[in-house]
Formats: C-alpha cells, sequence, structure tokens
C-alpha cells in the first residue's frame, strides 16, 4: 500500500512548490468593473416612449441602486443599427466586481417592489414595454485594467 502512494507523497511537495510559484508570479493587469450590457431594439414610433420610461422609472431605479451601494453606475448608449435585427440603443449597468452580482436579486426586490408594485405589476410592465421595445439579448463583460 505505501509504495502506491509512495509517488504521491513525493510529488506532493513538488505540486505545492508550483502552485506558490504561480501565487507569487505578477499578473500584468487587475480585474475591474463588471459591465451588464442590454442591447435594445426599439420598435417603429416607439423611441419617445421608451425614453420616457427610463428616464422616469429605469433611471429611479438605478439611482436607488447607487445609493443602496449595489451599483456603481449606469448608462444609455444610442447606435446606429446597420440592419434590422440589431440594438438601437445599449442600457449598461457597472458593477464593482462579479461579486456584486451574488445575491443581487434579494438586494434589489425591496426597491423595485418601491418603483415597479408587486410582482404582477412588474411582470404588466414588462408586457407593455415589450410592445414598444425587444430585448436582443444581455452580456457581462469585465474590465482589465493594465499595470
Amino acid at each position: 500500500m505505501l509504495k502506491r502512494f509512495g509517488g504521491l507523497l513525493l510529488a506532493a511537495p513538488l505540486m505545492l512548490a508550483s502552485v506558490s510559484a504561480l501565487a507569487q508570479e505578477e499578473r500584468s493587469y487587475t480585474e475591474g468593473t463588471v459591465l451588464e450590457i442590454s442591447a435594445i431594439k426599439i420598435k417603429p414610433g416607439g423611441f419617445d416612449a421608451y425614453m420616457a420610461w427610463l428616464q422616469k422609472t429605469w433611471k429611479t431605479a438605478n439611482e436607488e441602486y447607487k445609493k443602496a451601494g449595489l451599483i456603481v453606475d449606469y448608462g444609455v448608449y444610442a447606435t446606429n443599427a446597420r440592419n434590422p435585427s440589431e440594438p438601437d440603443l445599449y442600457l449598461t449597468v457597472v458593477y464593482k466586481n462579479w461579486a456584486a452580482l451574488d445575491n443581487l436579486q434579494d438586494k434589489t426586490d425591496p426597491i423595485d417592489k418601491k418603483i415597479y408594485g408587486s410582482t404582477a405589476q412588474a411582470n404588466q410592465g414588462f408586457v407593455d414595454r415589450e410592445k414598444i421595445r425587444e430585448v436582443l439579448g444581455v452580456q457581462h463583460i469585465q474590465e482589465l485594467k493594465l499595470k
């Protein structure tokens, strides 16, 4: 039995030494903020109505999230869609790091209830917004800051 584990016992210090060397190696970057990007396609005639909703409701929610320390920042960016399947707007939300997304809904629920109402009301609002816009997708990316 000792023979079978003898090789492993000899290899263990070598493995620990290589892990230690990796831990001491300096990276050429540090991890930065995490950006959530929502690609939005506005339906014909819906731009002003959607922008009004963003200004009134979406902005209010994000300001509350900022006050609560849940997000770092947010933004709205217009783009020129090159074809019908591309977005007209990008909505961004900036988080401090990946850990900020852990149990995020538990932390945003009290704020959301104040702004969007009950779950049924929030769901109806989502259905209503689908009449003027379509969410093409949501992506998360992380900034890597070069040293």
